[in-house]
């Protein structure tokens, strides 16, 4: 964990944090407000500052975790969160977390690590693990060129390369261009939701 860890620590400390929007972006936000059930299993990998999160606790739903590499979000979250349990905040490597979840929010956590395709099937594979069945992989992807330079994350893809990590172990409900995405991201994004085939 130790190099990627160091390299998104790294990145907070210096402020080199350009996908941080400083809110719930409003595709998830629109998706959230849609929910009923405030008592489901959520996870947030490669959360971040997780405003997401934020938002859901502050809409009541009580069963959120949030899971980041560095933990130098995971504090700022805690301070602007002070009574959100500390047994939901999750210091460790994705590929390392155990648990059963209902829904798993993404947004651009997939385009954050490096886009091997070792990496990338990895993803998949422990994403429809992490899900009970039927649970949703809900989120943001960013549709544009893939660039494999580690300078310039987050990396890209298209739908096509996508499916082709997701479609064994997701059935595809949406996946399409974000209609709704903030202004500085329109037409650079796919909103998905999957659910787990198993």
């Amino acid at each position: 964990m130790n190099q990627e860890q160091d390299y998104w620590t790294n990145r907070y400390k210096e402020h080199q944090t350009g996908w941080d929007i400083g809110y719930a972006s409003t595709p998830i936000k629109e998706y959230v407000d849609q929910l009923t059930n405030k008592s489901i299993r959520i996870l947030i990998p490669g959360a971040g500052n997780a405003y997401e999160a934020e938002y859901l606790w502050k809409q009541g739903f009580t069963n959120v975790h949030i899971l980041d590499i560095s933990e130098v979000p995971l504090k700022q979250f805690k301070l602007r969160n002070p009574d959100f349990p500390d047994a939901q905040l999750h210091h460790c490597d994705f590929f390392e977390h155990e648990g059963q979840y209902d829904l798993i929010l993404e947004q651009t956590f997939f385009c954050s690590m490096l886009p091997t395709h070792t990496n990338r099937s990895s993803y998949a594979k422990h994403m429809a693990q992490l899900l009970k069945i039927r649970g949703k992989l809900v989120g943001l992807w960013f549709d544009i060129p893939l660039d494999t330079s580690t300078e310039k994350r987050p990396f890209g893809g298209n739908k096509n390369l996508y499916l082709n990590y997701l479609t064994p172990y997701f059935k595809t409900i949406t996946f399409e261009p974000c209609y709704n995405s903030i202004a500085p991201r329109k037409g650079n994004e796919l909103f998905e939701i999957f659910q787990n085939k198993k």
